[in-house]
């Protein structure tokens, strides 16, 4: 099976030995020199002993990083190994929009861009499998000992490191060209504790989560305590809840009344990179735990665990609405439905509410599933929704709607939210809108959307899914590394243009173009008092670092320097990254000296 393709049978074919001092090679690109990590074609690379004593140190764990698709081809990359299987190949092609299937894949990304659509599955066997963008071997850690041991053979060796949780991310930080990846997907254990105590101001219960658990498992586990407690993840069930979703902030259903998921976190244990255990939080290395909570994911340190608050079960009811071609094929109908909906952004949030909400791809589509009424039966969320269903009445916009209450949030969860489809292909962008951007402008910020979500170009259309949230609502502040603006947030959209997969490297180029330039610009104008989410955001936002952090950013700078001023770990467009670049089409990560 394509993901059980062992270190042992493809080490020998695949690896290029050389024996050399570890420094990568020096570029020039327009008039800058570079200093790069080092790369197979380089003679620092490791040598076949050099990876077969990796392999003894984490007993084993180390594996080629062969891409999910493999199975289905004759031939990956040099290998003179065989790697087609066709009862594999079947069940990668039975499973490429499964989400969970891929998020336990020792290395698939669910955002195929960032691999460069390598190794796709096929029914031809004989067309070729590269690698592509993906890394070179993994590290499917067990314990933090095999953490420890891949962060020092990276440093020491000058290596491309990635963390890899789940994949799950839109930004390509998950997978790195010529890279060795340390998974940490295997670190599920959960512990819950009645009461917590400290350091810090909480005595309430929390829960001890490892660095692989996923939204939902932690959800329904946080169910099944007596009594029953919930914690603040995301509507995605299969994000890496202690992976990078915390450590950019992390947004959900109850972040209205509970705040970011950043905002509750108590305590980190993680692995340093120069290989220490250290324990962060309130007392100890505090201000490591302030920038883990929101500075940007594989950043200051690899986290093992995170100690989380919970909370009581709520009672919580959601209504979902569509309007689409069944409704109306009237674009200035379906467009005053848009803008009664989300002009009353502000509304749903002094409420407590979340609303996720989907439009597109192209005119014509608007799905929300769900406007999501936390503490709320379904009487008190018709009369808080009141409003919005009398403007539709009222404007004769034809629609469908449902409501329904559940007597907790996870039955609510399990019910009424619908699983994601990955490997899907666009250039993503996004912008959080203010409650001053929606007082000031409300029509400007709604007409921004249904641009980014319909025809941004006259040959590509656009997709935009929706979150209204406000976590200043239940948290008007936390001591966090979190963007200020999101404690006046009211909407925040993602924003895509959509691809083939099939584009040139000129062509992606010209994508990145218009999702930065045309829509991102737009969102900019109609959203001025706004900002952008570090984990959901352009990659070539302009001016990044205050679009992300905003007066936070100096001292989160400050913070890298002192925990990894060599760059041992780098995700685009993260505290730290201003002298790095990706160069030669996507690949050799390189840092500029000069």
């Amino acid at each position: 099976m394509a993901r059980t393709i062992t270190f042992a049978t493809l080490f020998a074919a695949v690896n290029y030995a050389f024996a050399a001092p570890w420094k990568g090679e020096v570029k020039k690109v327009g008039g800058a020199t570079y200093q790069c990590k080092c790369y197979s074609d380089n003679s620092c690379w490791p040598t076949n002993a050099d990876w077969n004593a990796l392999n003894k140190t984490v007993d084993g764990a180390l594996q080629v990083a062969v891409p999910p698709g493999a199975a289905c081809h004759k031939s990956f990359e040099n290998s003179t190994v065989s790697v087609y299987n066709k009862a594999a190949c079947a069940e990668v092609q039975a499973n490429w929009i499964n989400e969970q299937w891929l998020t336990d894949h020792p290395i698939a990304n669910l955002w195929p861009l960032y691999t460069n659509n390598t190794c796709l599955p096929n029914d031809d066997p004989s067309t070729p499998c590269t690698r592509g963008f993906y890394g070179r071997y993994v590290v499917l850690a067990k314990t933090k000992e095999h953490i420890k041991a891949g962060i020092d053979f990276a440093r020491e060796r000058n290596l491309r490191l990635i963390i890899r949780n789940t994949g799950h991310d839109f930004m390509g930080r998950s997978t790195g060209f010529g890279s060795l990846i340390i998974n940490t997907h295997s670190f599920k254990d959960v512990s819950f504790l009645k009461t917590y105590s400290g350091p810090g101001n909480w005595t309430g219960s929390a829960a001890v989560v490892g660095a692989g658990v996923q939204g939902r498992e932690l959800f329904r586990q946080a169910f099944a305590q007596k009594p029953p407690v919930v914690i603040v993840g995301g509507e995605c069930p299969t994000v890496g809840w202690a992976g990078g979703y915390i450590q950019g902030g992390g947004h959900g259903p109850l972040t209205s009344i509970y705040g970011m998921g950043a905002d509750n976190v108590l305590a980190f244990d993680a692995v340093t990179v120069d290989g220490e255990y250290v324990t962060a939080n309130a007392k100890e290395n505090s201000d490591l735990f302030w920038a883990l909570k929101g500075g940007g994911p594989s950043t200051f340190a690899v986290v093992v665990s995170i100690t989380v608050k919970t909370f009581p079960e709520v009672p919580t009811a959601g209504t979902i609405i569509n309007i689409n071609s069944t409704h109306t094929n009237d674009s200035a109908v379906f467009n005053k439905g848009f803008h009664i909906f989300h002009n009353l952004a502000n509304h749903y949030v002094d409420n407590g509410m979340f609303v996720y909400f989907e439009v597109g791809p192209g005119p014509g589509r608007l799905h929300i599933a769900p406007l999501v009424g936390p503490k709320m039966d379904e009487k008190k969320l018709n009369e808080v929704l009141k409003p919005l269903f009398d403007q539709l009445d009222a404007a004769k916009i034809p629609h469908d709607r449902h409501t329904r209450a559940f007597p907790t949030f996870f039955e609510f969860y399990i019910d009424m939210f619908e699983d994601e489809q990955p490997n899907q292909n666009s250039i993503v962008g996004g912008r959080l809108f203010t409650r001053k951007d929606i007082d000031d402008g409300a029509d400007e910020v709604a007409d921004a959307i249904l641009f980014a979500s319909g025809n941004p170009t006259k040959d590509r259309i656009g997709f935009s899914v929706g979150h209204i949230v406000d976590p200043g609502h239940g948290v008007p502040y936390a001591d966090n590394a979190i963007n200020d603006k999101w404690r006046k947030s009211s909407s925040f959209v993602i924003t895509n243009v959509i691809m083939s997969g099939l584009e040139s490297w000129e062509e992606k180029k010209q994508l990145e173009d218009v999702q930065t330039n045309v829509v991102g610009k737009r969102l900019r104008e109609a959203g001025p008092d706004g900002a952008t989410y570090v984990n959901e955001g352009d990659l070539n936002e302009p001016n990044w670092q205050h679009s992300y952090w905003g007066d936070k950013y100096p001292r989160l700078l400050e913070i890298r320097k002192k925990w990894d001023a060599k760059g041992v770990l780098y995700t685009k467009t993260t505290p730290g990254t201003e002298d790095w670049d990706v160069l030669d089409q996507g690949t050799k990560l390189c840092r500029k000296v000069s």
